[in-house]
C-alpha cells in the first residue's frame, strides 16, 4: 500500500504527461508466464538490465531500479509510453550505483542502494530528474552478502529500511561444516533488521536511525499495511551440508521456511538461534546452537511467529500490498511476492514465480498462499544458468494493474484483469 507514496499533486505533474490509453492488448501467450483464469499480461519492456523493485508513478510512468553488473552502472531507470499502447516506448537511465529499493514521497524519488539511500527532486514536466542526488542515509556496513536494500513509507514523515546479515548463520567460520554460532552473535547490533528514519531529513547515519525489529536474515522487500512494515525473509542455506549427522538433502531443500513477517516494533524473529521448519510449523533450534532438527530449546519463548510461510529456497525480494480496485475484491489488501527461485537445491531449483498471499483486516493471513504468476522459464531449472527470467519486483499501477520486473534480461510485464 505504502512501498511508495504519491504524496501531493504536484508529484501527480512531475512525469512528463502520457497520452490517454487504449485498452491494452494481452499477448497471446501473456509474454510467456502463467495466470490465474481471467487475467492476462503483456510485456511492455525489454533489455532492460538487471532489473529489481519498481514504482509507478501517478500517470504511469514506471520507474525502476537497476543492480549494477556485467559492466552497468545500476541506478534506475525511467520507462514512458508516449503511444498510449501500453509499451514503454521511452527508456531513461540516471543515476548509478547498485538500487533496489524505489519510492516517491513529498516529490522526490527515493533510491536504496547497499550503503546508502539517496533521492532525487522530481520536476514538474521532466521524466527523468535534472539534479545531483541528496545523500538521505549513508555509513551502512559496506559487506558485500545480503546488503541489498528495500524501502517504504508510513505516510507519517518515516521511511524503513532493511539492513540484511552478512552471514549465513552467524557461525564462528561462516559457512564451515560443523562451525558453531557465535552467542550472542556479534552481527545483530548493526544488521539483521528494520531501521526507521525520518524521510525529510538530510545526511543521516544508521545511527540516527531507530531499529524497529530484530532477527532477521536476509530481507530485501519491505512494505507498510495495516499499520506496520511487512518483509518476506530468505531463509538459511545448506544446512544439510554443515552438519550432515543431523540433516539430509531433504531436510535441505524442504525444511528451513521462507517467512512473511510483521514487523510491530520490538518484535524479535530469531535469526540466527531460531528457524520455521516449512514441514512441521515448527519454530527450531538451529544446529549451529546445538539444534538437530526436532529441539526447539531456547526458540520457545520470545521469538515472535511468522504471518505466513513458503517452501524453502524459493527467495524472496519483494513484496507490496494491493490496494487497486482492478483487481476482484478477493486480491484487496493482500500482499504480492516476487520469488527469484532458488540456487542450491538438487537436484533441481525452485523456480520463481509471484505468489499472493491473503491478508485480512487485521494484517493477518486470511488464507494460505496462490500461485498468482508462474512459468517464466519453459523448462527445468537445474543450476542457475538454466534461468531466462527471474521475477524480483511487484508495482501496482495508478489504475490498479500490476507490474513484474525481471531480473535476468530486463523484462517487465503488465498484468491485468479482463474477467
Amino acid at each position: 500500500m505504502l512501498k511508495y507514496l504519491l504524496a501531493g499533486s504536484a508529484l501527480m505533474l512531475a512525469m512528463s504527461s502520457a497520452p490517454a490509453l487504449a485498452t491494452p492488448q494481452c499477448d497471446a501467450d501473456n509474454g510467456g508466464i502463467t495466470l490465474p483464469k481471467g487475467f492476462c499480461a503483456m510485456v511492455v519492456a525489454n533489455n532492460l538490465g538487471a532489473a529489481r523493485h519498481a514504482a509507478a508513478a501517478a500517470n504511469g510512468d514506471l520507474y525502476v531500479a537497476l543492480r549494477a553488473e556485467n559492466g552497468s552502472p545500476g541506478g534506475a531507470v525511467a520507462l514512458h509510453d508516449s503511444k498510449g499502447d501500453g509499451h514503454f516506448d521511452v527508456e531513461q537511465k540516471f543515476a548509478s550505483g547498485s538500487s533496489t529499493g524505489i519510492g516517491f514521497y513529498n516529490g522526490y524519488l527515493y533510491v536504496a542502494q547497499p550503503t546508502q539511500v539517496i533521492r532525487f527532486k522530481m520536476t514538474p514536466g521532466q521524466l527523468v530528474p535534472a539534479g545531483q542526488p541528496e545523500v538521505v542515509v549513508s555509513g551502512f556496513d559496506p559487506a558485500r552478502e545480503h546488503n541489498d536494500k528495500g524501502l517504504t513509507f508510513d505516510g507519517k514523515g518515516f521511511f524503513y529500511v532493511n539492513v540484511g546479515s552478512p552471514s549465513n548463520a552467524c557461525q564462528v567460520r561462516d559457512r564451515m561444516k560443523g562451525s558453531p554460532g557465535q552467542d550472542p552473535c556479534p552481527v545483530l547490533e548493526k544488521h539483521s533488521g528494520i531501521w526507521k528514519f525520518d524521510a525529510g531529513k538530510l545526511n543521516q547515519t544508521q545511527d540516527n536511525g531507530t531499529k524497529i525489529v530484530t532477527g532477521l536474515r536476509q530481507e530485501p522487500d519491505v512494505a507498510w499495511a495495516h499499520g506496520a512494515a511487512y518483509t518476506v525473509m530468505n531463509n538459511r542455506d545448506s544446512i544439510d551440508q554443515l552438519f550432515p549427522d543431523h540433516f539430509t538433502a531433504e531436510d535441505n531443500n524442504d525444511g528451513p521456511a521462507e517467512v512473511m513477517y510483521r514487523a510491530d516494533p520490538g518484535s524479535n524473529f530469531g535469526w540466527p538461534y531460531c528457524y520455521v521448519d516449512y514441514r512441521s510449523g515448527k519454530i527450531l533450534l538451529a544446529p549451529e546452537y546445538g539444534g538437530d532438527g526436532k529441539t526447539v530449546g531456547r526458540c520457545a519463548s520470545g521469538v515472535t511467529p511468522p504471518v505466513a510461510a513458503f517452501p524453502a529456497h524459493w527467495a524472496p525480494v519483494d513484496v507490496n500490498f494491493y490496494d487497486g480496485k482492478q483487481f476482484p475484491a478477493h486480491y484487496q489488501g493482500g500482499a504480492f511476492i516476487a520469488f527469484h527461485g532458488s540456487w542450491n537445491r538438487a537436484p533441481e531449483e525452485r523456480q520463481g514465480a509471484v505468489v499472493f498471499q491473503p491478508i485480512g483486516a487485521d494484517g493477518k493471513a486470511s488464507g494460505k498462499f496462490e500461485i498468482f504468476a508462474s512459468g517464466f522459464n519453459p523448462g527445468p531449472v537445474k543450476t542457475q544458468a538454466d534461468y531466462s527470467a527471474r521475477p524480483d519486483g511487484v508495482a501496482v499501477a495508478p489504475d490498479g494493474s500490476l507490474y513484474i520486473t525481471d531480473s535476468e534480461k530486463g523484462k517487465v510485464w503488465w498484468v491485468f484483469y479482463r474477467g
